[in-house]
């Protein structure tokens, strides 16, 4: 597959300008979003994703095409399960439901920058080294055997990592108690001091940096274009901000979706070690030459077994939690608390 520097150019200002049209649209005025506004533009993003699919399609062919679609099926997969980490990030800062967007719009443009150096960094190392198949796919079994069984614990080691890093941040920076609009960095009796909000895209930044870890080898094992291994990630992000309000009361009845994704990535993993004993150069195994006959997955085969577990995940999710509605029970709540009408006095001199 080639693709010029013109085309990666043009496809980064595109991704880049929608980001900043989300921005001055929707982001830059604090609102709560209503399910309508975050509907329409989850359908928006979603189809300009096929649109694009369809163009890989008809430009580098079906095989390209369809890698394009596996990959952004499974990213976008990954990024709804993130999305039940930052519910529990927006609630445990008290993040105003009219200034969790601007966190999410920026976490997201972390996140896409962080990916992206982790793809170059990816694409250097399988380029030169093949083993690094291997690597891939041991690091995505782990993955997903350690996924079933934080499942099972119910727990969640990363939003305990996050906790140490926000209490390195509060001990280095002098923090505020409560929000100052939706500023990051406000100035009181002229001293700065870093609000909650900022605290609060710290640790979704961290977190985008564990996913990334996770997400990036899973695409590499369904495609090792570079290019579609970009494009696939920043189409899944793209509107992921909206997703979250649409969908944020019904995350906790998808309760099989982790088991979902861990037996994604195991595929996956399988998938990366066969391909690494394709194009074997370790010493110690076949005396460093590539070993034929081991079975190949297919693009096809792949696409179909990644949404066929998510089909079948979701429905039995939603069948296991019937009768429990979109706010009720235990779901999770998209935090709102009341401001503190000092808060924006106590500021002004910012």
């Amino acid at each position: 597959m080639h693709v010029s520097l013109w085309v990666w150019i043009i496809t980064i200002a595109v991704v880049l300008g929608f980001f900043v049209f989300d921005f001055f649209a929707h982001v830059r005025t604090p609102h709560a979003p209503s399910l309508r506004e975050s509907g329409f533009w989850s359908a928006f993003y979603i189809g300009i994703s096929i649109i694009f699919g369809f163009i890989v399609l008809w430009i580098w062919g079906p095989t390209f095409g369809g890698e394009f679609f596996a990959g952004y099926v499974t990213e976008k997969a990954l990024s709804v399960d993130n999305l039940f980490v930052f519910v529990i990030i927006m609630a445990s800062f008290q993040v105003p439901r009219e200034y969790q967007q601007k966190v999410l719009l920026i976490g997201i443009v972390m996140a896409l920058g962080m990916r992206g150096i982790f793809i170059a960094l990816g694409a250097a190392a399988i380029d030169r080294y093949s083993w690094v198949f291997y690597l891939f796919g041991v690091f995505l079994l782990f993955t997903a055997v350690k996924l079933i069984r934080d499942e099972a614990k119910d727990e969640d080691p990363a939003e305990q990592q996050e906790s140490r890093i926000i209490r390195l941040v509060r001990k280095v920076l002098p923090t505020t108690e409560e929000y100052h609009g939706d500023r990051l960095v406000v100035k009181i009796s002229g001293k700065r001091f870093v609000t909650p909000l900022l605290l609060a895209l710290v640790a979704i930044g961290f977190t985008d940096l564990l996913f990334a870890l996770d997400s990036i080898p899973a695409i590499y094992g369904l495609t090792q274009e570079p290019y579609l291994v970009f494009t696939a990630n920043a189409f899944a992000l793209m509107g992921l901000r909206q997703l979250y309000f649409l969908i944020g009361g019904l995350l906790e009845r998808l309760v099989y979706l982790s088991y979902g994704l861990s037996l994604i990535l195991a595929f996956i993993g399988v998938k990366l070690v066969l391909h690494a004993l394709h194009e074997n150069t370790l010493w110690f195994l076949n005396d460093g030459e590539p070993i034929h006959g081991v079975p190949e997955v297919s693009t096809t085969l792949s696409l179909t077994v990644i949404i066929g577990v998510l089909v079948v995940t979701t429905v039995a999710s939603l069948i296991r939690t019937r009768g429990r509605g979109a706010g009720g029970g235990d779901a999770p709540k998209l935090a709102q608390p009341e401001r503190d009408p000092g808060s924006d006095r106590e500021s002004a001199e910012n």
